[in-house]
């Protein structure tokens, strides 16, 4: 038996339980794992609360990340031993392949092995983040050299990777977010420039910064009326990633913009990149390299105890946190 973080209701943080589970060997292709820590995500409290990409089957457990310790390996498992510190690369189901435990059994096809050296709490940071702004950013919108790129909720996880990403391709980030107590800290994580959105005119801010080029990249996980003014500053040919959905408001469409521009508005999953052989190897490689030589950092927010769940998650759902949200075993 192993504790698991599931919930048996919808709801707020509150649901969250840590029960006790039943814990299988692994199959021929599988490992198992002892968890050392897991990262946390928005969308796992969309899962909570029933508005994700796949709904819930209650009780249900919940999680994309983990990172620990091969304790056991399949007969037909290669590469990986006992003994190896691996990461967990998200799963295609959240529902049916959660990560939120003490122990795991996953296939030997969602692993990576960890950077010698690297802590936990940073293995735990890198994965989900990276891949998403990596895949979106280099793989789908080839973001390059000059390019402007607006980063939308710039202090989550995946805005400090997009940060970090544009930086190492020669692209200059323009970090969102809400207010300008972040500002300093977004500057000195990389970002060119920031706007505080609810203090600043979002629309006058990103042209007088992009001027006639305009942003030729916008990455954002947030939707809603903001649409109306990144899309105002976007330029000729350029490009929308919509990742996310996290504002409740309805979401325009900015269609003479879109017209008179010929933009392209793009909905976007990391599992584009996951489930493409060719493309998680491309990823792999790219983050594997930055995190070598440096310009791919994980920023650690805060770290909670495994006990604490009920708490990591109410923290990560204030919006107060600069980076990655991890828990630890």
């Amino acid at each position: 038996m192993a504790r698991a973080v599931r919930f048996h209701r919808i709801g707020g943080p509150e649901v969250l339980r840590i029960d006790p589970v039943e814990v299988r060997q692994p199959g021929p292709e599988e490992v198992s794992i002892r968890v050392k820590a897991l990262g946390l995500n928005r969308a796992e409290a969309l899962l909570r609360t029933d508005r994700y990409i796949e709904s819930p089957q209650l009780p249900s457990g919940l999680g994309l990340e983990a990172t620990g310790v091969i304790e056991a390996v399949g007969s037909q498992v290669r590469g990986f031993a006992a003994g190896d510190a691996v990461s967990v690369l998200p799963p295609t189901s959240m529902r049916e392949q959660p990560t939120h435990a003490e122990q795991l059994v996953v296939p030997q096809s969602r692993l990576v092995k960890n950077p010698p050296g690297q802590s936990w709490a940073d293995a735990a940071a890198t994965w989900m983040q990276y891949l998403t702004a990596y895949g979106a950013l280099v793989q789908v919108a080839g973001l390059r050299e000059g390019d402007f790129v607006v980063i939308t909720a710039a202090s989550s996880s995946v805005g400090l990777a997009a940060i970090q990403i544009a930086r190492r391709v020669g692209a200059v980030p323009i970090a969102v977010t809400r207010r300008s107590a972040k500002r300093d800290a977004l500057l000195q994580a990389g970002a060119d420039q920031v706007i505080a959105s609810e203090e600043e005119d979002l629309r006058s801010r990103l042209l007088e910064i992009t001027g006639a080029a305009g942003a030729r990249v916008v990455f954002d996980p947030v939707g809603g009326p903001i649409f109306e003014a990144l899309t105002a500053a976007m330029a000729e040919g350029g490009i929308l990633i919509e990742y996310g959905g996290l504002s409740p408001e309805a979401t325009p469409f900015p269609l003479f913009e879109v017209l008179s521009r010929s933009l392209v508005l793009r909905g976007y999953r990391v599992y584009e990149v996951l489930e493409d052989a060719e493309r998680l190897q491309a990823a792999k490689a790219f983050i594997i390299d930055g995190l070598a030589d440096g310009s791919l950092r994980p920023v650690i927010a805060r770290a909670f105890a495994f006990d604490d769940i009920v708490e990591a998650y109410r923290y990560l759902e204030s919006s107060q946190q600069f980076g990655k949200v991890v828990v630890t075993l």
